[in-house]
């Protein structure tokens, strides 16, 4: 059977955890391997997801590299809520910046 790997990166903006696992990972880039195979005797190509892995790098110790296998559906919703959170935090930010100037904010100004 013919197989593949594709990999891609995901960012998270804030410490999380995936569902299964109970550490917390920081933030940062983490590399995505996705795995699957050819689906054989169809009249187009397709392929069927064996496995997905998240590679973190240097968390279980020194220069130590883990390839921990994932639910996509957790990714998902992992790098859902870290963009809710970003957005709920660049929100407040903008409507609290101490570096805007407020004096033409003011009626008399």
């Amino acid at each position: 059977m013919t197989s593949r790997t594709t990999t891609s990166t995901v960012t998270f903006a804030y410490p999380f955890i995936l569902a299964g696992y109970s550490d917390e990972l920081p933030a940062g880039d983490y590399k995505i391997f996705v795995e699957e195979d050819l689906v054989e005797n169809l009249s187009f190509t397709a392929y069927r997801r064996t496995a997905t892995h998240l590679r973190i790098e240097g968390q279980t110790g020194a220069g130590r590299t883990e390839m921990r296998p994932i639910d996509p559906e957790n990714l998902e919703a992992a790098l859902w809520r870290d963009h809710k959170r970003s957005t709920k935090i660049r929100k407040g930010e903008a409507a609290l910046s101490p570096l805007e100037d407020r004096s033409s904010l003011s009626p008399n100004g």
